[in-house]
Parts: C-alpha cells; structure tokens; sequence
C-alpha cells in the first residue's frame, strides 16, 4: 500500500469501511453470519518480488540477494529505516482466519496480527544477515518514510477466539528467505550459518 497514490489509498479506505458496514447490515437485517477481519502486513511463500509493486519484506529481500550475487557493495533503501511495520507470517494469519471463522460470530471488527512493531532498520539488518549480504545499508532520507508506526490492537482477537502471535520471528523469516527465488534472481537466498531460530 506503501505506493498506492493517495486517491488509491482513499478507495481502499472507502472499500473496507462499505465492506464493514455491509457485513454488519447483513447481520442486523437478516441474521448473516459475517464477521470482519484486518490483518497485519502479511509476508511469506508466494510472495511479489517485483521491486515496482511488491510489500517491504519481499523488496527488501531481492534487494540483498541481487547485491550479494552481484557483489554490490551496498543496498539503498527509503527514507530513513525509522519508521515501523507490524508484520505477520501468512501462515499465522491463515490460521487466524480460521479460527476466527470457527469461534468468532460477531459484527465488531478484529485485528489480526502481533500488536509489536519492527523498526524498518532492524527489519532489513534483519534481511541482510539471512540473505548473507554483509555490505553497506544506505538509507535514501530524501525519499519519505511513510507513516511513522503502525501497529494494530490485536487485544480483541486474543479475547474473542484466542489468537496470539509472536512478532517477526527469525524462523518465519529464514522460511521466508530460503527457498526463495525473485525473478531475476541467480539463486534463492539460503539463511546464513550464524543465524538462529
């Protein structure tokens, strides 16, 4: 969403909260079980790679593995690595969805996430110690940051069907670089020996 235009981000907006009002009208006028979720920034298998549309995690993890394989000295990033995502494995929020959808029968939207937050520095040392790429990280502060934090309350999910995650483990991240191979990429990104889950 990070490269949505602002009009794009309205409509996306505007889309949720109609989608949520319809849900809750179908509940009230004819009795629908439909329940609203909003998940975290999802990462995982399958993800987009492609530098010009894909989410952070995915970018961040071409980013290194093309420097490494090329020998690039460094890798450049937006804005300033200051501001801070909560993310969540797909595999958690897939589980989540169902557990929500075997337990959950209310109008009232539910978060489904972590509730913690990860600076975007971390995240990409983080990245570049998996993808074994041991040189520079420029941050580019003329380029915007976004939004300073976000993070959700997911306080409700854990009340109404008991659903609660760590925040980005190690382990979901070595699943998430091993094996992975972006096109145009030479060869997936294996986790480095150091690492530990």
């Amino acid at each position: 969403m990070e490269r949505l235009s602002r009009g794009n981000k309205r409509a996306l907006r505007a889309g949720q909260k109609m989608m949520l009002v319809q849900s809750q009208s179908y509940r009230e006028q004819y009795g629908f079980n439909s329940i609203f979720l909003l998940p975290a920034n999802l990462y995982g298998p399958g993800d987009n790679f492609d530098l010009e549309s894909s989410h952070v995690i995915p970018a961040l993890i071409r980013k290194c593995i093309e420097a490494r394989n090329t020998r690039q000295p460094f890798v450049e990033a937006w804005g300033t690595g200051n501001a801070s995502r909560e993310f969540l494995y797909v595999e958690d929020c897939a589980e989540g969805l169902l557990r929500a959808a075997a337990l959950y029968n209310e109008s009232e939207p539910v978060n489904i996430g972590t509730g913690r937050e990860i600076k975007i520095s971390d995240l990409l040392q983080l990245i570049a110690r998996f993808a074994r790429f041991e040189g520079e990280i420029r941050w580019q502060s003329d380029k915007p940051d976004g939004q300073p934090r976000r993070s959700l309350d997911v306080s409700l999910a854990l009340e109404k069907f008991g659903f609660r995650h760590a925040p980005l483990s190690k382990k979901a991240c070595a699943q998430q670089s091993s094996g992975m191979k972006p096109e145009g990429c030479s060869q997936p990104i294996a986790p480095s020996a150091k690492a530990t889950t």
